[in-house]
């Protein structure tokens, strides 16, 4: 006996599959509402996240770099050795940003005050805009200013540990190899960003809820790390033969 397959109307094959479709939907709906994903982007929408990382850049860029280079100059010390590493140039790369910096740099006292109180006072409007944001993004009110010996004390620490990482990195990749370079740098950058948060927000979020945060951060750190050693090498050796000095320096600011 020969059985007739029964032909669905093409009416309800498109109702179906707009049933079907609209089911995936609601689904992807459902468990994308309350979940790690939805308050990520949540917390990125509250801090005005492209505004933010643009101005947060430019004080970096204005304070924070240029005290690193004047601090490594009146100690004595090859800042662009520490800035090829962070950046992760190759030997090329490296010897053309040697190149920008003065093997013995002259020290005027007048010059070396200003530049330190101009430095000094921009790097903490960097710690004053990180409070900021972190204030945004686990919903703290703004305390602002009064913080301001929480702001110098932050300074300090950064470039403690902007020496002490010079200091031991060298050390650990030769007896570890690149891996363990990584995870030391992993380790320490996570437990940095989470003092940070909680030195920021002056104890007001619990440390618990810091954890994450700082995982994530270290996390993202590296990987900005791996770019750059992608990245720059080629970008900085392209420049310097394109426009010279000043191409390199437009690398460095990028």
């Amino acid at each position: 006996m020969a059985f007739r397959a029964r032909r669905i109307p093409a009416s309800h094959q498109g109702k179906d599959g707009s049933e079907s479709s609209r089911r995936l939907v609601n689904a992807a709906r459902n468990r994308f509402e309350g979940s790690a994903a939805q308050d990520f982007f949540k917390r990125l929408g509250a801090v005005d996240f492209v505004s933010s990382i643009i101005l947060f850049g430019a004080s970096l860029l204005l304070s924070a770099l240029p005290f690193v280079i004047l601090l490594s100059s009146i100690a004595n010390h090859r800042i662009d050795t520490d800035l090829s590493r962070h950046i992760g140039l190759n030997h090329e790369g490296a010897d053309i940003v040697s190149q920008l910096f003065r093997a013995s740099p002259a020290h005027s006292a007048a010059a070396l005050v200003t530049a330190l109180v101009v430095a000094t006072v921009g790097t903490m409007s960097v710690a004053g805009s990180l409070q900021a944001i972190y204030e945004q993004v686990f919903g703290q009110p703004h305390r602002g200013w009064r913080d301001i010996l929480r702001f110098l004390t932050w300074v300090g620490v950064l470039f403690g540990v902007l020496v002490a990482e010079s200091v031991i990195s060298g050390p650990v990749r030769s007896a570890g190899g690149p891996v363990a370079q990584g995870l030391v740098t992993y380790a320490g950058t996570a437990a940095f960003f989470w003092w940070t948060m909680r030195f920021l927000l002056a104890g007001r979020v619990p440390g618990r809820r810091l954890v994450h945060a700082a995982l994530l951060t270290a996390l993202l750190w590296i990987g900005l790390e791996l770019f750059s050693a992608v990245y720059f090498s080629a970008s900085i050796i392209s420049d310097s033969r394109l426009y010279g000095s000043i191409g390199v320096v437009f690398s460095l600011l990028t």
